[in-house]
């Protein structure tokens, strides 16, 4: 059965490479393996051009019906895995019907491509951007290869960007208010706040404040969400007493955080929470959550 070996390896090689490969930026990305991969780097109405190689095995030609490129934008649910929903697709013909019989390039040119949505890599939904190439052949398998890349988009900063204030409390036992500077932040923004007690009759142990993702994937009954704490920040170690302020102050560049999200495609949305957590002597949790905005801004990319 040693004649079968091999039989079905693809009868060329195709590479897929961008014009300014050597300049452009690359983003770094987590593959399903857990490994991590460099990949080029775009954001909306950019040019995408490159060439395609074919090069046929040694000693063999390719016959097919045509060659064309795609370029794609699709989401992938994990519940739904395998299918994917396409909502970008651009597609230029590269080569009429014929016979490859020795290396054969193809220039190719996106022209300012419309690329609503970031890449997004979550729990259970990804967001992808691809060029596809595909090898059209009568009677046996079509010959595709696939190359990724990967898109950030950037937001200018909110023209209005309104402080959060609130008062919280348990009736008789807890009143506390608590105020940060603004409800939107970029990527790499500080969210500066106090947190001022005006009534404790509790003994509270200690207060810290989270930062947390909320993805929500699926619509009416196939709703999932998945929730992910990426910040925990020990605001105060012991017991506060009444009039007592304590200052915030939290950075969110150490931490892998992406823009809100909000009803992408009918997909799925993101979203991020501030998650004030207050801990008593008997290990009772108080909790109070703020959604908040994040963006990306072009000179934190």
């Amino acid at each position: 059965m040693n004649y079968i070996v091999g039989a079905f390896k693809p009868p060329c090689k195709i590479t897929i490479s961008f014009s300014d490969a050597r300049t452009r930026k690359q983003a770094s990305i987590k593959k399903e393996n857990g490994q991590m991969m460099m990949v080029p780097l775009f954001q909306s109405q950019e040019n995408i051009a490159g060439e395609v190689s074919i090069e046929p095995v040694l000693g063999k030609k390719v016959e097919h019906n045509g060659v064309k490129i795609e370029l794609l934008g699709q989401i992938e649910l994990y519940f739904d895995r395998g299918n994917f929903y396409d909502f970008t697709s651009l597609v230029r013909e590269l080569d009429v019907p014929s016979e490859i019989y020795e290396k054969k390039t193809y220039p190719f040119e996106f022209s300012t491509v419309e690329m609503p949505y970031e890449s997004y890599n979550g729990i259970n939904v990804r967001l992808r951007y691809i060029l596809r190439v595909t090898v059209s052949r009568n009677f046996v398998n079509n010959i595709v290869e696939q190359q990724v890349f990967w898109v950030r988009n950037y937001t200018p900063p909110p023209t209005i960007n309104n402080s959060i204030k609130m008062e919280v409390g348990i009736e008789d036992c807890l009143h506390i208010e608590f105020e940060y500077n603004k409800s939107k932040y970029h990527l790499k923004d500080v969210i500066i706040g106090k947190i001022y007690f005006l009534l404790v009759r509790i003994k509270i142990k200690n207060m810290e404040l989270e930062v947390r993702r909320r993805e929500s994937t699926g619509s009416g009954p196939n709703t999932y969400v998945e929730t992910e704490t990426l910040a925990k920040y020990e605001l105060m170690d012991g017991a506060p007493v009444r009039g007592e302020s304590i200052p915030v102050r939290l950075f969110l560049s150490p931490y892998e955080l992406t823009p809100t999200y909000r009803n992408i495609n009918n997909k799925f949305s993101v979203k991020y929470y501030l998650n004030l957590v207050l801990v008593d002597e008997e290990d009772r949790r108080y909790f109070k959550q703020q959604e908040i905005t994040v963006y990306r801004l072009m000179e934190n990319s």
